[in-house]
């Protein structure tokens, strides 16, 4: 067998290894390590790679961000500042028609700029949601979908620690992914609001409303949040400004928090344990992620896959929009079987030289950003895709009264919404790239 031959076969093998369950990382390693000693022959360069590549890998200064953003969510959720962002949008919100879930969603927007995940957006927001909302008279269906899509606010709106992979993996400035992340996940945010005022207009039955709060009463809630606006102004503002960079920021971020939560009581001892460990552990996930992406990828690129891949592309003749929708697709079918990190180590190596070799109209670096914000959004659809998305599981989890059929049928309007996004910013990608200009 040739080299492409066998690069080509790593494929089957690995989604097997998946499909049995094994964790992907240790899935794209195995199947990494194998692919090099049977393309070479050789198990002393294999070894000589496995020994200098993990030092490499991890000696990386770009991947601290990971942990510190990681810690950063785990003691936002202690602070306390998910139920005062929920409270102050039910107070600006709650009286309108369907305005408390808005106001869920709009505190998935605000948590979600300082925790950088979704499913922890997801499962934290609900802890505080879906009390109230079933409390206003919201059914099941319409308060499990909003708090899912809400949720997926945690990986768009930045920091965002898969904007962090991309930014690696596709060598892009941290900094300008986050700022092209800005208005997409406004838009996002503001979709999911528009969809619920359409639905309780459909439906009329399936959301109640609380009685008009004085604004003595809902500027109060407002000056709650205080903390939260402190540190995403430090956090990325420092970093848009130059005064620090990501990573720094980042450690601003995490201690900011830090201090919120011990000011409100809610971080003992034991709760910092607790988060260390957590924090430790989702760190532990993530890099064995990375190192198996990186002997994954760099026996790909032995075996000359992505190069031969994005060459044959380009001898198709195929149009540049067609082979960007056909990518888009794939992530979306993606999206509903595999978390969002996986994905993104998996693909980006074949997907990204293949958009490099073929012309949008932009620079190679807006082409870059453009597209990383795309690929973002459309996992993030794919975590609400009906059957399998992540966050409708982790949502029912929490809401076992509601049955899964109920949250399918309402998340459908949101895939809409989000579709609907996708359409508008690949035809108009100055959006996207707008504050960079």
């Amino acid at each position: 067998m040739t080299t492409l031959e066998i690069g080509l076969a790593a494929f089957p093998v690995l989604l097997a290894l998946i499909f049995l369950r094994a964790p992907i990382g240790l899935a794209m390693l195995l199947v990494g390590l194998g692919g090099m000693y049977i393309a070479t022959g050789n198990s002393n360069i294999v070894m000589s790679r496995l020994k200098t590549e993990v030092f490499g890998i991890f000696s990386s200064y770009s991947l601290s961000i990971v942990p510190i953003f990681l810690l950063m969510g785990h003691l936002a959720g202690l602070s306390g500042m998910s139920r005062a962002l929920f409270k102050a949008a039910e107070a600006w919100l709650g009286h309108h028609k369907g305005g408390v879930a808005m106001a869920a969603v709009g505190a998935c927007a605000g948590f979600g700029s300082i925790c950088g995940s979704s499913l922890a957006t997801a499962a934290t927001m609900a802890q505080v949601a879906l009390p109230e909302l079933k409390r206003a008279g919201y059914s099941g269906g319409l308060s499990t979908a909003a708090l899912a899509a809400g949720g997926t606010l945690g990986i768009l709106i930045p920091p965002s620690v898969v904007l962090v992979v991309y930014a690696t993996l596709a060598e892009q400035n941290i900094a300008k992914l986050f700022l092209a992340a800005f208005i997409p996940g406004l838009l996002a945010a503001l979709g999911y609001m528009l969809v619920i005022a359409l639905y309780v207009r459909i439906y009329p039955d399936s959301a109640g409303q609380n009685p008009r709060l004085p604004y003595r009463d809902r500027f109060r809630a407002l000056a709650n949040v205080w903390p939260v606006l402190l540190i995403f102004a430090a956090v990325v503002g420092g970093i848009y400004t130059g005064i620090f960079n990501p990573t720094e920021g980042a450690s601003v971020g995490a201690a900011g928090t830090g201090l919120v939560a011990w000011a409100s009581g809610n971080l003992g001892w034991q709760q910092l344990k607790g988060a260390l460990i957590a924090t430790a552990s989702g760190t532990a996930m993530i890099f064995l992620i990375v190192l198996g992406a990186a002997f994954f990828n760099a026996f790909l690129a032995m075996s000359q896959v992505p190069q031969t891949v994005s060459a044959w592309v380009t001898e198709q003749g195929f149009g540049p929009w067609l082979v960007l929708g056909i990518i888009l697709v794939i992530y979306l079918v993606l999206g509903c079987v595999m978390d969002s990190l996986s994905m993104i180590f998996l693909t980006i190596p074949i997907f990204f030289p293949v958009m490099q070799s073929l012309d949008f109209g932009l620079a190679p670096e807006e082409m870059a950003l453009w597209f990383g914000i795309l690929v973002l959004i459309v996992v993030e659809v794919g975590l609400i895709t009906p059957p399998v998305g992540m966050n409708l599981f982790i949502i029912n989890a929490m809401d076992r009264t509601t049955p899964l059929r109920q949250t399918y049928h309402a998340v459908l309007y949101f895939v809409a919404s989000d579709i609907l996004r996708v359409v508008v910013l690949v035809m108009f990608p100055s959006i996207t790239l707008f504050l960079l200009r």
